[in-house]
């Protein structure tokens, strides 16, 4: 008599850990339309809102399995700036995201930047379609939104498997530039192409996908996996490892100088990089601060005042 209950309780048991080890992404999404005009009806914006979450939260983007202390969270904040008759918006949109460091409760940056090329079409509860193989979609600025997302959550995933696994990012990246490589065209849509500007989705994974720059991947392994995941157990050593990344990404500089990655990379971890090296020997020190002098000139002040 109680067989069924118990088999009942087994399914919903296996079903439940299954639900918890697939969707990869603790993402939380934030709509603001505080520039959209007065006659727009902001409940759109709230409805918009729910739908990116559950885009993000409830896609399955690989075919790994995620534990629920595994999921990567990030954030995306998308800032409107105008809207058209016809339910266009444009607007900036602002990705972070954080990889917890091995014995500590610390998330360390991934992603920390902001896209100001988004434009897209939307209308009060449709549904928020993406393919892979047919990214434009039937209407591209409508498509656009979700294609901008999607080559994020890419990138995203690319970067936290290549900092726990050598060149382990590679199938995402390549997911990321298939986005780029079908990106939705047209007049209002911008971000994709080489000629978009110096910054952007297109140089962005130019960079993390273009076999000249290789040594990219080896830093944010010997980075993260290295050296910030070691810091607890072998600090000595995990401070090397960082300094080893680098001048990996030093060299990478001075033979192509001003790629997208170095500032990318760069942005928000001033603050982490000078809590690495204040407690290294007066050689680390002198090395981190000519080499990071070279690599994050906007934080010079910060690592004068850390490592000198």
């Amino acid at each position: 008599m109680m067989r069924a209950p118990i088999l009942l309780w087994l399914v919903l048991f296996v079903l439940g850990i299954q639900q918890a080890r697939s969707q990869e992404l603790q993402a939380n999404v934030t709509v603001l339309a505080n520039r959209v005009g007065p006659n727009v009806n902001k409940q759109v914006f709230q409805t918009l809102q729910t739908a990116l979450y559950d885009f993000l939260n409830n896609r399955k983007w690989t075919n790994e399995s995620f534990a629920s202390n595994e999921k990567i969270a990030c954030n995306f904040l998308l800032n409107l700036s105008g809207s058209t008759d016809n339910n266009t918006y444009s607007a900036t949109l602002t990705v972070q995201g954080g990889r917890p460091i091995f014995n500590s409760s610390y998330q360390s940056p991934l992603i920390n930047l902001m896209d100001e090329s988004v434009s897209f079409r939307y209308i009060q509860f449709q549904a928020l379609d993406f393919n892979e193989t047919r990214v434009q979609g039937t209407d591209p600025l409508a498509s656009n939104l979700t294609a901008i997302f999607a080559y994020y959550v890419h990138v995203i995933l690319g970067l936290d498997f290549d900092s726990f696994a050598l060149r382990g990012g590679d199938a995402y990246y390549q997911k990321a530039l298939n986005i780029v490589n079908n990106a939705p065209e047209g007049n209002s849509v911008s971000g994709w192409k080489p000629f978009d500007g110096v910054r952007n989705r297109y140089w962005l994974i130019e960079n993390l996908t273009n076999s000249k720059y290789n040594p990219l991947h080896d830093a944010i392994y010997n980075y993260y996996r290295q050296g910030l995941d070691q810091m607890y157990d072998h600090e000595n050593e995990a401070r090397a490892s960082i300094l080893k990344a680098l001048i990996s990404l030093n060299d990478i500089n001075t033979e192509f100088p001003n790629i997208m990655f170095m500032q990318f990379f760069f942005q928000g971890k001033a603050t982490e990089i000078s809590n690495v090296f204040k407690k290294g020997t007066p050689d680390e020190k002198s090395r981190a601060f000519d080499l990071l002098t070279r690599l994050d000139i906007p934080n010079i002040n910060r690592y004068k005042q850390d490592l000198q």
